[in-house]
């Protein structure tokens, strides 16, 4: 047991890759072996990380269950890995989706063996990115993904998958550069403050906190890491290459797409932009929650003109993932708490309207609302699950949509840094408006699918939700109900890692006040009061 409790997030993170392995020796022929194989090694891998949850200390603000080894050792590279509050909420959405994932591909029924493979070897490399506390070690995982995710599209996608696919590597791999470049640059400025050769983020941001960093590299290197992030969540205008990529991905590859795979954009910023340059992160508070709001108001509404059930899900996961950055640059408690709890609570709900979609297609396959009408009739108990999911995607109360979009709403109009009066008060209305919206199309969407008469002769004779299909959308449906009932269970968790990140922010850098009061005072920013100020001023 000291074994298994001092290598846990090892065990939990090559888990699958050793599924994988013994995939890739598995006979081709033998389908059903590869597919239990693949679905056991995800719930095994589930299995291992949920005493993570429980054993997690919360009330404490460090990583936890942290390993570090020498990897490169002249170059100061390192296997460093470690979990906080934040952290561990993603590793249990990754290892529960992946489970639902690989047992809804058992549709799949062309190069089974390659198909298990890639998904397998896709959930080792997730797990990684929010588990690397080394830069050089985050690298590598968040580019491992690209891989199976490119092959997942482009050999079991739709009609254009080749275009997507190519289209989804090249943006992401395109913004990875500059990220790549940024991390060699803090590499020399650690190494010139301190003589020794380190890629160890807790290290770097020792050093950069002691203003070891002249301003305007400091803004430049967060535009680089920023770029990789935004393109990844993704933030408008950066957007353009996810409806492709959801449209013609299999629909398990929607499902991690959406649930896991942007979410490493929004960790990226949490973990490394916010505590790595606190004063750019400051000054840039106005053109994110601009940015943030424009993907709202944008992907609400190209999503209700949408006549593709897959493709309005797509957009609307746009307009959501706003919600997360709105909320995670109000820069305070409710702001960056709602952030994390609306990326679990986006992660559950887009991806189970995904695999409904999924669901329906694998019966008629199409996804146009043209060929659909009066389903409720004929697919009554699919139709009521689909309404649940399709309520928590629209935020009702109750649920665990509400709940994230209610604190990031909150923690934007609280913000401390929007100098112009009342601009706070106008992005929480338009943000609002998004929601309005959602309700807008959503609430269409399912009267056009479900209510109405069923003229379509090849629908008629539909067949319901397979016991399967229930199982794996009741789990979710139960997540979204606990979420929005009982979101203390996540937010105990997390209270003191989302703290411990907003006091890395916020603080005030003494070595470099020259460049921050040019900076806000050009922004229109007002620098928030420190610690000691605000004790100061109550006494």
């Amino acid at each position: 047991m000291d074994f298994y409790w001092s290598h846990i997030l090892s065990i939990v993170l090559f888990a699958p890759m050793v599924g994988a392995v013994l995939i890739a020796f598995l006979p081709r022929e033998n389908s059903k072996a590869i597919r239990y194989t693949a679905l056991g090694f995800s719930v095994l891998t589930f299995a291992l990380s949920v005493p993570l949850f429980f054993s997690y200390m919360g009330t404490l603000s460090g990583f936890q269950f942290v390993e570090i080894a020498p990897w490169i050792r002249e170059w100061g590279i390192s296997y460093h890995i470690g979990i906080d509050g934040i952290s561990i909420l993603l590793v249990l959405l990754t290892t529960f989706m992946s489970i639902l994932a690989i047992w809804f591909s058992f549709y799949v029924q062309n190069r089974i063996k390659e198909y298990m493979f890639f998904f397998l070897l896709l959930e080792t490399g997730m797990l990684g990115v929010f588990m690397a506390l080394d830069l050089v070690l985050f690298y590598v995982f968040w580019e491992l993904t690209l891989i199976p995710m490119y092959f997942i599209i482009g050999i079991w996608g739709g009609a254009n998958r080749l275009y997507a696919a190519i289209k989804f590597f090249i943006y992401t791999f395109a913004g990875s550069l500059f990220m790549l470049i940024a991390i060699v640059a803090i590499y020399y400025i650690h190494l010139n403050a301190t003589g020794v050769s380190s890629f160890n983020l807790i290290d770097i941001q020792r050093v950069l906190a002691n203003g070891q960093i002249a301003p305007k590299v400091e803004l430049w290197l967060f535009i680089a890491f920023a770029l990789a992030f935004a393109i990844k969540v993704p933030l408008f205008p950066f957007h353009t290459w996810l409806p492709d990529a959801h449209v013609e991905a299999p629909t398990a590859g929607s499902v991690l797409l959406a649930a896991v795979l942007l979410k490493m954009g929004t960790y990226g910023f949490l973990r490394f932009c916010l505590p790595l340059f606190p004063d750019a992160s400051q000054a840039a508070v106005p053109w994110m929650m601009g940015l943030s709001v424009i993907g709202i108001t944008y992907g609400a509404i190209v999503a209700a003109m949408q006549q593709d059930l897959k493709k309005l899900v797509a957009y609307s996961s746009v307009a959501h993932l706003g919600f997360v950055m709105l909320g995670m640059f109000a820069l305070n408690q409710q702001g960056i708490t709602g952030s994390v709890l609306q990326m679990v609570n986006h992660g559950i709900s887009t991806g189970a309207l995904f695999l409904l979609v999924g669901i329906l297609y694998e019966r008629t396959h199409t996804r146009s609302f043209k060929d659909f009408g009066g389903l409720k009739a004929q697919m009554p108990i699919y139709a009521a699950l689909f309404l649940v999911i399709m309520l928590s995607s629209v935020g009702l109360p109750s649920t665990n949509g509400f709940v994230g979009e209610f604190l990031c709403l909150i923690g934007a109009f609280h913000t401390n840094f929007l100098g112009l009066y009342g601009t706070n008060l106008w992005f929480v209305v338009l943000a609002s408006l998004g929601v309005v919206l959602a309700a807008v199309y959503l609430l269409w969407m399912y009267q056009k699918v479900f209510y109405g008469p069923n003229d379509n002769p090849k629908n008629q004779n539909l067949p319901d939700v397979k016991w399967w299909e229930g199982v794996i959308v009741a789990s979710l449906i139960a997540l979204v109900f606990w979420i929005g009932l009982y979101p203390k269970a996540l937010t105990d968790k997390m209270e003191v890692s989302v703290a411990h990140v907003i006091s890395q922010t916020t603080l005030d850098r003494g070595a470099r006040p020259a460049w921050s009061e040019m900076t806000f005072k050009q922004m229109k920013v007002k620098k928030p009061a420190t610690k000691l100020a605000v004790k100061e001023n109550d006494q």
